[in-house]
């Protein structure tokens, strides 16, 4: 059964339609091939910055406030996001108004005025000071921790970008960053609800087919190695906890083990049964809440692990941390956890097909990326994992050279003393 139809206009742009007739809202999204990662360092934080301004106005709606009624008025309220590689608009739709809500997409992408840039300067320089303390150091973890992961490369920065780059940003700038990367071959156009494919076409046709421009070029490739053995970053602030994150880098998305990596987190840290949790919190009692996230990239990638954590218990949290992964390398997954950590996953791929935007995302981003994963490739790919293969990634990911950390907060000089030396003598 196929769970997508994609057609791809003349002018480069791939329209994604996921007919759903059973609910009653349609999910419109553009996503676009452009983050942080394709930003020089001059510039960093110009791709977030750009997503904002397109907010504010366009040549058809001439102010932010006219462009946020036209979205209302056909049953939406647009938002977007923007990351490391990509940048995505996206709103709810009512099916009646489909064609209406397309071209107002269409006249955001196309014909932003620009206006207020100043303003929203100023938005952004608040959103950025979110990362930093009152002294203007860096307190954001994974902003930290990206700088480890990936130094001197774009993927090291922050999304944001930093105050000295955003208060620099000029809209000539801005307009050029929009000229070279919002162009049709750079662009996924995806609607997911009661829609017919044929007439979803149509409506793109008529807003986006006139729309020009070239390829846009390709990000800073990541061809480091990692090297020496485990970095840690310490800084101090302020409260009553300390931020606790270790990652660890990985290959990127089309690595052969990039499923047997998301199983891992899931056994790592999905759920109140993830090893995670229940050796921190219910064994130890040294955290509230433990996380595991994965990001895998184009050619990169990091499982960063992450929790709050008192001073007192920073030592016993790094070292219970470290042995998760020593036991992931040195024995196999238990047969019966890892079906139980298979069944939760099946579930989620059923759930997802309830959610309009989560099915729309999957699949835009699938094609943007070239890393198409339907449900059932993701039902068919879990599947076939066995928990040798799990070990074997754990020995190949999970080294002293890999490991990065940043402690954020009011820590104890031994406490430093004794957690470096830890980490430094890990070996899986």
């Amino acid at each position: 059964m196929t769970e997508y139809l994609c057609d791809t206009l003349e002018n480069g742009l791939r329209v994604v339609s996921v007919p759903l007739p059973h609910h009653h809202a349609v999910e419109v999204l553009v996503y676009l091939g452009v983050g942080s990662r394709h930003e020089p360092a001059g510039q960093a934080g110009i791709s977030h910055l750009l997503e904002h301004m397109l907010f504010k106005g366009t040549a058809d709606h001439p102010s932010g406030l006219a462009l946020e009624r036209a979205f209302e008025a056909v049953g939406g309220s647009a938002n977007a996001a923007t990351d490391t590689e990509t940048t995505c608009f996206h709103s709810r739709i009512h099916p009646d108004h489909l064609d209406k809500g397309i071209g107002l997409f269409a006249s955001m992408l196309r014909r932003p005025l620009f206006k207020d840039l100043e303003v929203e300067r100023r938005v952004i320089l608040e959103e950025a000071l979110g990362d930093v303390n009152e002294n203007g150091r860096q307190i954001n973890p994974d902003n930290l921790v990206a700088a480890l992961l990936y130094p001197n490369h774009p993927m090291g920065r922050p999304t944001v970008g930093y105050r000295r780059t955003i208060e620099r940003l000029t809209l000539a700038q801005l307009q050029r960053h929009h000229a070279t990367y919002y162009t049709p071959r750079n662009a996924i156009l995806a609607v997911a609800g009661p829609v017919e494919h044929a007439k979803v076409l149509a409506a793109v046709k008529a807003q986006f087919g006139d729309w020009a421009g070239t390829s846009a070029p390709p990000a800073k490739a990541w061809t480091d190695t990692p090297e020496g053995g485990p970095q840690l970053r310490w800084v101090r602030d302020a409260g009553s906890q300390l931020s606790l994150q270790l990652a660890f880098l990985l290959p990127g998305r089309q690595s052969e083990h990039a499923v047997p990596l998301r199983i891992l987190r899931r056994l790592l840290g999905w759920g109140g049964m993830s090893r995670l949790m229940l050796r921190l919190r219910e064994e130890l009692a040294l955290t509230y809440a433990i996380e595991a996230a994965l990001a895998l990239y184009a050619d990169a990638g990091v499982l960063a692990i992450d929790l709050a954590v008192s001073p007192d218990n920073l030592e016993a949290a790094v070292g219970a941390i470290l042995d998760l992964f020593s036991e992931l390398a040195r024995e196999a997954v238990p047969a019966d956890e890892l079906e139980h950590a298979l069944v939760s996953y099946r579930f989620d791929l059923d759930y997802a097909r309830d959610h309009l935007e989560e099915l729309a995302l999957r699949y835009a981003w699938g094609e943007l990326t070239g890393c198409q994963r339907t449900l059932a490739s993701d039902l068919a790919a879990i599947s076939q994992v066995t928990a040798a293969e799990l070990q074997a990634t754990a020995r190949a990911l999970f080294t002293p050279a890999r490991l990065r950390g940043v402690v954020v907060g009011p820590y104890k000089a031994g406490s430093r003393k004794a957690v470096t030396a830890r980490v430094a003598a890990w070996q899986p």
